[in-house]
């Protein structure tokens, strides 16, 4: 009985390949009602801002990919983690599948901001420190997927991308804390764990948004962990077995 409901066996990616499988309809169905929910409230139930007014509607898109292309740099990093520590499979392709998804939320994030400070700052693009250290997650990401692309031997290129994950987590903070740490013309968070200063409205359309991007990038990861399974372990015996059960 224990070890039925051991979490280790799912480590194993025979056993993490089918499971994966199952879970992507749910969370990709769940991206997409969180989504629309969130684009309801964010462009046409929340009041307009009397400052800023339709043009913040923005960040209903910029500031929950900004908190995803952090949070999923840091499940990266912990999933290099446990590949270095553990030296398992699942890890360093996990961490692979996801990278793509992050490089996306950064870009965004980074593309929205220039089109919400046009209109604020003035200019697309000033070197804030916020700005800055956030393209420098950007090239963290494409850094990472050239590295991983340029090693032929996968377990190999998991660990020196793990490396380098590793190395790029000491930016995180510094994008978190930048606007508190430096003078910047990026203004500071409205949203923190214990208050919020904007409207309850908008606050919850901000929300949905950020967990319809975090469904999507689970949904996407776990497709994507599923191809570089069967790249990987394409002379196992459990691939044989499913590719022959799936053809017959």
């Amino acid at each position: 009985m224990i070890d039925r409901f051991n979490l280790y066996r799912f480590a194993s990616p025979a056993t993490f390949y089918p499971l994966a499988g199952k879970l992507i309809p749910w969370f990709a169905a769940a991206g997409v009602l969180f989504g629309l929910v969130g684009l309801y409230i964010g462009m046409l139930v929340a009041p307009t801002d009397f400052q800023q007014g339709e043009g913040y509607r923005i960040i209903f898109i910029h500031v929950p990919t900004s908190w995803m292309s952090m949070f999923i740099y840091l499940v990266m990093a912990f999933w290099a983690a446990i590949g270095l520590a553990f030296n398992t499979r699942l890890s360093g392709m996990m961490a692979q599948a996801l990278a793509p998804t992050g490089a996306l939320m950064a870009f965004l994030s980074l593309w929205t901001g220039a089109l919400w400070g046009k209109p604020m700052w003035g200019t697309w693009w000033v070197w804030d420190a916020r700005l800055t250290s956030e393209l420098i997650l950007l090239f963290l990401y494409i850094g990472y997927m050239a590295l991983v692309a340029a090693i032929d031997d996968p377990r190999r290129a998991d660990k020196a991308g793990g490396i380098l994950l590793l190395v790029g987590v000491v930016n995180i903070p510094i994008i978190y804390f930048s606007v508190k740490w430096w003078n910047t013309l990026h203004q500071g968070s409205s949203v923190n764990l214990t208050k919020s200063s904007m409207a309850e409205i908008m606050l919850w359309g901000m929300l949905l948004m950020a967990l319809a991007f975090w469904m999507y990038a689970i949904a996407v990861a776990l497709a994507r962990v599923r191809t570089l399974m069967l790249e990987r372990e394409r002379n196992a015996e459990w691939v044989r077995k499913m590719l022959s059960e799936e053809n017959a």
